[in-house]
């Protein structure tokens, strides 16, 4: 009777392949793939890797840029019980190294092209595949048979991994249920018809793409796959295909939305484009959607969460907002909270604590974070709001101190705890800078130890450790004297940022 209720991803998909066998299911560049083939290719992935004898709940981690072989591989896991560790391949070595040993894969893939970042890492597996004549060698020594397997819905399909306040990722573990309720939230919130179409631009290894590629091809869609920004190949895209929602990240709104309008692009049909309207300049968003001739998504959102908690306004097309208040997304319960987790009244602020079935399942290996954020039931995102008396949600600030550029979330720390390693540097602080490209960016206040110590040696410093995005874009000497501080001698951020508004 129990089992009668479940519903995992590779299942959904399994039975949208009966209901339209040669319906587009994925196109990257000049390769595409049938409902059929996609179905027989992950089949035989699926059944690959239960060969090499790995059970559900193991690991496998993929090192790709966007690719049809994504969708694959995610598919393939959602048939056989496997999980999937979508390793960010912009990461230096150090980060790499820990999100890999992080989670113990049994199996990595990897790109041809990215195989060099693997190079020194121990990374525990037992077979490294190639994608390319390696990896196509391996599907055909497979049967295409559906691996009909019982798992529980509950059971893990993804991790992908978040900034943690201390810098190192952490693993978001998504589950079978949670992806497919964001599947519906998708569907639901955006109005998306069944058959539609996505383009999956933006990296596999955020929520940005997975989520969304995976709940279209449960429904019967189309996903197109852009490996990253591609101005090009998108708009070939937005001239070819109509699609319910084109997403739009911090960093490329202004520049594409000058492309789309110099070239007179005629876009075929976009019903709602956009997304992080908070980093992105009002003028920005009024250029982005009149070129796409459709309303910006006001989106709040994170990976433990999907498009909840609050992604249901939208502002008209061409309008520059004067307001970015939000809307609650429907499918998940949402609180603000006081420090000592009891409700706030309307226009007080408080933390944003959700819960409903679209939610994560928690950080992998990480039982104190989890004890923490999950507390009393809901979990806690870090984020500040204010209710209005008409249900909207302002955001006020972030509990924990989070600077997000173009997408990517940096926690000081990591880049306060590089700097600070060499003995010539006393302190350093980590702010963010408003930036009317990405939002947002790091900027760092150091205090010498010693002589001699300039802007470049400490930049070279973070160049060496430090992811590109990490990166602090601006280095501000300063004596220890100059540093705001409370009365507990704790380091004012926001005096450091009305500092560099000056």
């Amino acid at each position: 009777m129990l089992a009668s209720r479940q519903a995992t991803v590779g299942a959904l998909f399994h039975n949208r392949v009966a209901v339209n066998p040669d319906h587009t299911a994925v196109v990257d560049g000049p390769r595409r793939l049938t409902y059929r083939d996609l179905e027989a290719r992950s089949n035989r992935l699926a059944n690959s890797l239960m060969g090499l004898g790995l059970e559900q709940g193991a690991r496998v981690a993929l090192l790709a840029r966007n690719c049809l072989e994504y969708l694959e591989v995610e598919l393939a896991a959602a048939k056989a019980g496997l999980i999937v560790a979508a390793l960010n391949w912009r990461l230096g070595g150090r980060e790499l190294a820990h999100c890999i040993n992080l989670v113990a894969p049994r199996v990595v893939l990897v790109q041809p092209d990215l195989a060099d970042l693997l190079a020194g890492i121990e990374t525990g597996a037992e077979q490294t595949l190639v994608l390319g004549d390696d990896y196509e060698a391996f599907l055909a020594a497979a049967p295409e048979g559906y691996p009909d397997l019982d798992i529980d819905p509950e059971a893990g399909l993804v991790i992908l991994y978040t900034s943690g306040t201390t810098g190192l990722p952490k693993g978001a573990l998504i589950s079978h249920r949670a992806m497919v309720a964001r599947g519906l939230c998708f569907a639901g919130e955006l109005q998306v018809p069944i058959g539609d179409t996505y383009c999956a631009w933006a990296p596999f290894y955020h929520m940005a793409s997975t989520d969304q590629a995976l709940a279209t091809v449960m429904r019967g869609g189309t996903v197109q796959v852009v490996d990253g920004y591609d101005p090009e190949r998108m708009i070939e895209v937005l001239e070819s295909e109509v699609m319910r929602f084109f997403i739009l990240m911090p960093g490329m709104i202004g520049p594409f939305a000058k492309i789309l309008r110099e070239r007179a692009v005629r876009v075929k049909g976009v019903g709602v484009c956009g997304a992080m309207a908070d980093l992105v300049p009002r003028a920005d968003i009024a250029a982005a959607s009149a070129a796409l001739n459709a309303p910006y998504l006001n989106t709040f959102g994170s990976t433990e969460t999907g498009l909840a908690p609050a992604t249901s306004a939208t502002f008209p097309v061409g309008v520059a907002p004067d307001s970015l208040a939000k809307r609650q997304t429907a499918f998940c319960e949402l609180r603000l909270v006081d420090p000592d987790d009891n409700e706030v009244p309307v226009g007080t602020p408080g933390e944003v604590a959700v819960r409903g079935p679209m939610l994560f399942s928690g950080y992998w290996n990480a039982a104190g974070t989890n004890a923490e954020d999950f507390r009393n039931g809901w979990f806690h995102m870090g984020d500040v709001f204010r209710r209005d008396p008409d249900g909207s949600l302002d955001y006020v600030d972030r509990v924990k101190y989070m600077i997000k550029s173009g997408g990517e979330n940096i926690y000081p720390a990591e880049i306060e705890k590089v700097i600070t390693a060499d003995p010539r540097v006393h302190e350093a602080v980590v702010v963010r800078r408003p930036d009317d490209k990405w939002g947002e960016v790091p900027v760092a206040f150091v205090v010498a130890a010693e002589q001699g110590l300039s802007e470049d040696d400490v930049m070279a410093l973070c160049d060496a450790d430090l992811s590109r995005y990490k990166r602090p874009r601006q280095v501000i000497l300063v004596a220890d004297a100059d540093l705001p501080r409370s009365t507990t001698g704790k380091i004012q951020r926001h005096d450091l940022e009305a500092r560099l508004a000056e």
